[in-house]
């Protein structure tokens, strides 16, 4: 890819009580101005119980849309509203707590402007870790490991906050899930249409269940099932 070809990036952030960070989150993203990148930031809110609309619609320059669910989705389902709306080369998820910092945009990004990268994951296993994380990390290891041995796949971190990807390697009418496990469908579809994988390390701040970490181990299950399932049983991308 040439070098000075303009990138488009749609950064898709669901937002569902984080009053508490939403708009640092936010202002961090924006100030991330990266040669050959421009971006669309579209904010999904997810029927927030919360002052995370009112934030939002009082800070309109921190965003380029702003999609509200008046009723709560969960996070697959805000993301699919996102997906909808995107119009970037590329798709890039960010959450809207604090644990993945978009100061990693630059060193993610990397592979794609210089290697036109299909996939880029950033891995929480090859940087560092700050909470959270590390009492996950035995789930996280097997699905990961179950992932790369149905796809023929190295990634070290298939659940990383920070998943990066071709936007026309997806179709979100064509998503089956809106649960924890709908990360693993839209990685078992694009890998399917790419050919130039990278795992990029991450510096990660993860949040303990009582700070409002959502993600438990119950939902492995749905996980293994939904890889399995798109291994057998695949629909279009």
């Amino acid at each position: 890819m040439n070098p000075q070809h303009q990138i488009k990036v749609s950064v898709i952030i669901p937002v569902y009580n984080e009053e508490k960070t939403i708009i640092d989150v936010l202002e961090k993203v924006n100030h991330q101005k990266i040669n050959s990148i421009s971006m669309e930031i579209i904010v999904i809110n997810d029927g927030s119980k919360d002052h995370s609309l009112e934030l939002l619609k009082n800070n309109p320059k921190l965003y380029t849309k702003l999609i509200n669910l008046e009723k709560n989705k969960g996070k697959g389902g805000a993301v699919r509203e996102g997906l909808k709306s995107a119009v970037g080369d590329y798709i890039l998820f960010q959450d809207a707590d604090m644990e993945y910092d978009p100061v990693e945009y630059e060193k993610l990004l990397e592979p794609i402007i210089k290697q036109d990268a299909d996939i880029v994951m950033g891995s929480r296993l090859k940087g560092q870790e700050h909470g959270g994380y590390a009492k996950n990390r035995i789930g996280n290891n097997f699905i990961t490991s179950l992932f790369n041995l149905l796809n023929n796949t190295s990634f070290t971190d298939i659940y990383s906050g920070y998943l990066i990807f071709r936007r026309s390697n997806i179709i979100p009418s064509k998503l089956r899930t809106d649960g924890w496990e709908q990360q693993a469908e839209i990685l078992s579809k694009i890998i399917r249409n790419s050919s130039k994988i990278y795992d990029v390390p991450i510096v990660y701040h993860g949040r303990t269940y009582e700070e409002g970490k959502k993600i438990k181990p119950r939902h492995i299950l749905g996980i293994i099932g939904t890889i399995i399932r798109e291994k057998i049983s695949p629909t279009e991308n």
